[in-house]
């Protein structure tokens, strides 16, 4: 597999400077501007050397994967691409039981750290116009996890290339963090926190500019669940309502009126908030429906109120529809929990922000609706998750799971200093 199409002209070749890279090449040979480590010269010396000598490839890495996105766990050549690369390195990583997903050690003893990248990509269409984008149908990596895992690779051959190390840090490569219940629930239950006292993560952010770091004491992320409520009828003509049970009116019941009700009875400290995507039912005009359906999901950001959510909803969907006549079949999913970074893990991986990128780079950021898988591991250790800054600093913030998603390079080598120096900093 040849993972290194995006390296740049090596000194010497025409055009090229003698102390280092002109540009970049991309697959096709459109050059580009070479990435920038806006953290070098912090040390240690032997991250300083790995990355001065390896940036092209990180950036291959990258590259590579986002050409080729894969869906949630079915990154089989993902999981190829990162075996090949540790085990090139010397290192012994092994293939979760699903044959998608990566663990691995580095450095002994019986202290142990866990860095966690996620894998996959999202079922959407590309629309950057790179000239390394998706080249699969239909599937694209517009939420970063592309990035995520080339900085992890990056962190582990840097980490590997040290002259010795206080203890061990496990490398999680998870799939599947895009589908609810999580990958990472895959992952624990194939070992990967044992023996670890502490994990940390991160993700990008399209709001915060390359060199920035956000990071938060507390929630970061929601708890996300879905709901789907199926609706049944006799059915009949809408001249006689009274004759039947009027489904579309009790359907407009629930809409509205199962968000208003949650909202007296659940702290609105909590952050807890249900909205509806998809509503299905009828045909006719004159035609009272016989089947009717109902999709949405519900969030919040405290665990405690999450874990009394779904039987307060079975309650209060029953109370609503009980004048209705009208039958119904509640299906409550529960999803990923919050993110709850508590204060001494964030301290550390502030700690490892700092000495990555100077004490500048720290940024404010705020709780989010969006769920992320992460969550699960904060359940069994203790742990921290960051907001990587992927936004160039000029241009428009292109978000995340849009089509149009990118982000700078820069932050392939920001986030790999900032996970080398988290681990460090946990072990120390």
């Amino acid at each position: 597999m040849t993972v290194l199409d995006s390296r740049w002209d090596r000194p010497g070749d025409e055009g090229a400077p003698s102390g280092g890279p002109a540009a970049l090449l991309s697959p096709v040979g459109v050059s580009m501007a070479p990435v920038g480590d806006v953290g070098s010269g912090r040390g240690p010396f032997w991250l300083d050397a790995w990355l001065e000598e390896n940036a092209a490839d990180v950036v291959a890495w990258r590259r590579h994967i986002h050409a080729n996105p894969e869906l949630s766990r079915r990154e089989f050549a993902t999981t190829e691409l990162v075996m090949k690369v540790l085990s090139t390195a010397g290192l012994k990583p092994w293939v979760l039981p699903g044959g998608t997903g990566v663990l691995c050690d580095i450095g002994e003893g019986p202290r142990c750290v866990a860095l966690r990248a996620d894998m996959d990509a999202l079922p959407l269409t590309e629309a950057t116009g790179l000239p390394y984008a998706s080249t699969v149908d239909g599937v694209a990596h517009a939420c970063g996890h592309d990035a995520h895992t080339t900085i992890l690779l990056a962190a582990a051959l840097a980490l590997n290339s040290a002259p010795e190390l206080p203890g061990r840090v496990r490398l999680i490569f998870q799939a599947a963090e895009e589908v609810m219940p999580g990958g990472a629930l895959d992952a624990i239950a194939a070992g990967a926190l044992n023996g670890v006292g502490r994990i940390f993560g991160l993700h990008c952010d399209p709001r915060l500019a390359v060199g920035k770091v956000g990071t938060r004491v507390g929630a970061l992320t929601s708890a996300a669940d879905l709901i789907e409520l199926r609706l049944t009828s006799p059915g009949g003509h809408t001249s006689r309502p009274h004759l039947t049970a009027d489904l579309v009116h009790a359907l407009g019941t629930v809409i509205t009126s199962l968000p208003s009700v949650l909202s007296r009875r659940v702290d609105p400290r909590s952050g807890t908030v249900l909205v509806w995507g998809a509503v299905h039912a009828g045909e006719a005009a004159n035609a009272v429906p016989q089947d009717g359906l109902l999709r949405g999901t519900l969030r919040t950001a405290d665990h405690e109120v999450w874990s009394a959510l779904e039987p307060l909803v079975a309650a209060s969907v029953e109370s609503l529809l009980a004048p209705t006549g009208v039958g119904f079949q509640l299906d409550y999913r529960r999803g990923v929990p919050p993110v709850v970074s508590d204060p001494l893990s964030t301290d550390v991986l502030r700690a490892g922000v700092e000495a990555a990128l100077g004490e500048d780079s720290h940024a404010a950021t705020e709780q989010s609706s969006g769920g992320e898988d992460f969550g699960w591991y904060l359940e069994h250790v203790p742990g921290a998750f960051a907001r990587l800054g992927v936004w160039p600093g000029e241009g428009p913030m292109r978000d995340l799971h849009q089509p149009s998603f990118e982000l700078d390079e820069r932050a392939l080598l920001a986030g790999a200093r900032v996970m080398v120096h988290t681990a460090l900093a946990a072990l120390a």
